[in-house]
């Protein structure tokens, strides 16, 4: 009854609300900065380069790689495997066009974070879309639902799929017993993953730093390399995924099933464009101008879906092994590596998925511990943050015995809830952030390094950083 009760709920959210809610918002941002997404990509790439401006923070680029990690995750390559085989290869286009949209959302949400962060006793920053909620709307009550949902999203749903997926991966071999590797694995990963969280939030950020970089070069040449070797394939796997998706009569003949559906769901999964994820990531960065993080969160969203997203969608596509409802998930994407480069692919794969799979874990929980932080008022008690930490990986552990539907769908229906109170609060809100994205360009067109003070926007509420 749970299983089908949490199902009906997915569906109903994505079929009619999230979609409306998701592309209106994007389409409005991306109108109302002038499609910052296109206009400053170059500058984008030239900010991540950038030192923090204070060593008690992150910098840009760590800011990046612990965002990149929780959204460069099981949802770029199970996740795109199961939208084809559900969808079809429009479900690729419809990824693609969330993702276009969706990061001018990630530039205003992530904006917004960093004008509203909180400092730390130790100098550093901290912050997120409860903070900007409590103080821009003055609605502490709303802060602390974006809070609870933020934890169970991320701690919850999102890690129990990243650990299904890791336990997933090793029914491609011989050896996987349906009783006990799944546990096998979970204990395993459970134990990894509590060494790493117990070291704290700049552990955490060292750990992606060195992980994020490395695991997405490789998987970019291993992919490219696929699609080369079938290049003969590479026109129809066009014609694929553009046909379909504009393939009307069977669109809304089973609008629930469709490439649409499956294409914004596992999407928003994948890049969490507006769900309101990456701006606690982003107030942690040491910036001279909140822009700065803005411009880095949207790229981030372009690595993830553009990049890492479409390298998978176009191996699968490529590989000349044909979707079905029996593979979605991980056992395409093995069954195509396999294909074309023997028992190294499914070797490579699994290994790809599990470090993938793996700092989305770790990347999942710094979110969650900027949730309890937001509900404790301050710094959690040791006790308090020991005994959340061990939760956490108990989740881990859960998450690798659990049922595909099951996982799937909680995960996205908590994310869906997330985005349901983020997206109308940054349409609310949206206007401090397009105002400082003009002061920037400003600064930018008279040579200077832009720098921000909140008095230069007409901001009135009292910021910790910006005075």
């Amino acid at each position: 009854m749970f299983t089908d009760f949490i199902n009906t709920l997915s569906d109903l959210l994505y079929s009619y609300i999230l979609i409306i809610l998701l592309l209106g918002t994007g389409i409005y941002f991306s109108i109302r900065t002038r499609f910052v997404q296109f206009r400053l990509f170059l500058e984008s790439i030239r900010v991540v380069a950038q030192p923090g401006s204070d060593e008690n923070g992150l910098s840009s680029f760590q800011a990046l790689m612990v965002s990149t990690a929780s959204r460069v995750g099981t949802g770029n390559i199970a996740g795109i495997s199961t939208a084809i085989c559900l969808g079809g290869p429009g479900a690729v286009f419809w990824m693609w066009l969330t993702a276009l949209l969706g990061s001018a959302s990630a530039f205003i949400e992530s904006t917004l974070a960093q004008i509203y962060k909180r400092r730390a006793e130790d100098g550093s920053s901290y912050g997120g879309p409860a903070y900007y909620i409590q103080a821009a709307l003055k609605k502490h009550w709303i802060g602390v639902l974006f809070a609870v949902f933020l934890i169970l999203t991320y701690m919850g749903g999102f890690n129990l799929v990243a650990s299904f997926n890791i336990a997933d991966s090793f029914r491609a071999y011989s050896f996987f017993n349906e009783a006990s590797t799944p546990l096998i694995v979970g204990i395993i990963l459970a134990l990894i993953f509590a060494v790493c969280i117990f070291g704290g939030s700049k552990q955490i950020s060292r750990i992606t730093g060195v992980l994020v970089p490395f695991m997405g070069i490789f998987y970019l040449a291993v992919s490219l390399f696929i699609v080369v070797t079938h290049f003969n394939l590479i026109p129809q796997m066009f014609s694929d995924i553009f046909t379909n998706a504009f393939d009307f009569r069977a669109i809304f003949g089973g609008f629930t099933g469709s490439c649409v559906m499956n294409g914004i769901k596992r999407g928003l999964f994948s890049n969490e464009a507006g769900v309101g994820s990456a701006p606690n990531a982003a107030a942690s960065a040491a910036v001279s101008h909140p822009v700065k993080q803005g411009l880095v969160q949207m790229l981030s969203v372009f690595i993830d879906t553009i990049l890492i997203c479409s390298a998978t969608s176009f191996m699968l596509l490529c590989s000349g092994v044909a979707p079905s409802d029996e593979l979605k998930g991980m056992p395409w994407v093995q069954a195509a590596a396999s294909e074309s480069l023997g028992g190294f692919g499914t070797v490579f794969i699994t290994i790809a998925l599990c470090l993938f799979a793996f700092t989305t874990l770790i990347g999942n929980f710094y979110y969650a511990e900027m949730g309890l932080k937001y509900l404790c008022g301050r710094t959690p008690g040791k006790a308090l943050l020991n005994a959340f930490r061990v939760i956490a990986a108990l989740i881990v552990l859960a998450g690798s015995v659990m049922e595909f539907g099951l996982v799937w769908s909680t995960a996205d229906v908590l994310m869906g809830f997330m985005a349901l109170i983020n997206l109308p609060v940054i349409i609310i809100l949206g206007r401090p952030a397009i105002r400082c994205m003009k002061d920037y360009v400003k600064q930018k067109k008279e040579g200077k390094d832009p720098e921000f003070r909140a008095k230069s926007i007409g901001l009135k509420d009292k910021t910790d950083f910006w005075n």
